[in-house]
C-alpha cells in the first residue's frame, strides 16, 4: 500500500526545501553584492566614457573620430578626458562644428592629443614631473606633447596651445589603461 521509495525521495525533496531558501550569510552576500557590482562595471575606456554622464560630450568626439574604434581592444593608454562642463567653455558654434561628422580629421587631432600610450597613474606623472626638475613632457598618440607640473597636490596640464588643464578626477581604471578627468579641452594647437 505505501511506496517506500516515493514516501522517502518525497521527504528528502522537502528536506532540501529549507536549505535552498535559506539566506546568504552576510559574508555570502557581501561578496555577492561585490561580484555583481564588479560585472556591472565599465571595462574599457569607451565604456567608462559611455557609462558617465559627464563625459558624453568626449565620448561623442572620439567616437565620431575613429579613435574609439581603434583603441576599444587595444591599450594599455592613458587618456586626458575633458568634462562636459570644458566643451561648454567652447564657443557653441564652433563646438557644433567640431562635433560634425565632416570634420574627422581634426576630431581625431583633438582625440589623440589627449591620448598617451602606455597607462600612468597620478603618482606616475608626478614622479615624472618630480624626475624633470619640475616638468614633464608627456609624448601623446597624435604627434604632440602635454606639459606636466604640479601646482599643490593638483597635476596642471599644458595643451599645445598654451591652454592649462587641471586634472579633476585621477586614476579613473579601465582594462585598457587609464583616465585622468580634466577641466579644459586639450588641443593640438
Amino acid at each position: 500500500m505505501f511506496n517506500s521509495p516515493k514516501i522517502i525521495l518525497t521527504s528528502m525533496l522537502l528536506a532540501l526545501v529549507p536549505a535552498c531558501s535559506q539566506e546568504l550569510s552576510k559574508e555570502e552576500q557581501e561578496i555577492l553584492d561585490a561580484r555583481m557590482a564588479e560585472e556591472k562595471q565599465p571595462t574599457n575606456m569607451i565604456a567608462v566614457l559611455q557609462g558617465d554622464a559627464d563625459l558624453s560630450t568626449a565620448g561623442i568626439l572620439i567616437g565620431l573620430s575613429g579613435v574609439g574604434a581603434e583603441m576599444q581592444d587595444n591599450g594599455p593608454y592613458t587618456a586626458f578626458v575633458a568634462t562636459n562642463e570644458a566643451f561648454n567653455k567652447i564657443d557653441a558654434q564652433e563646438l557644433s562644428e567640431l562635433l560634425s561628422a565632416d570634420n574627422k580629421d581634426e576630431l581625431k587631432s583633438i582625440a589623440e592629443y589627449g591620448l598617451v600610450q602606455g597607462s600612468m597613474s597620478s603618482a606616475d606623472i608626478a614622479k615624472a614631473i618630480t624626475d624633470g626638475g619640475g616638468t614633464a613632457e608627456i609624448a601623446t598618440v597624435g604627434g604632440g606633447t602635454i606639459k606636466a607640473t604640479m601646482d599643490g597636490d593638483t597635476i596642471t596640464l599644458e595643451d599645445g596651445a598654451g591652454n592649462q588643464a587641471h586634472v579633476t578626477k585621477a586614476d579613473v581604471t579601465s582594462t585598457n589603461g587609464t583616465i585622468h578627468v580634466v577641466d579644459n579641452v586639450l588641443m593640438p594647437k
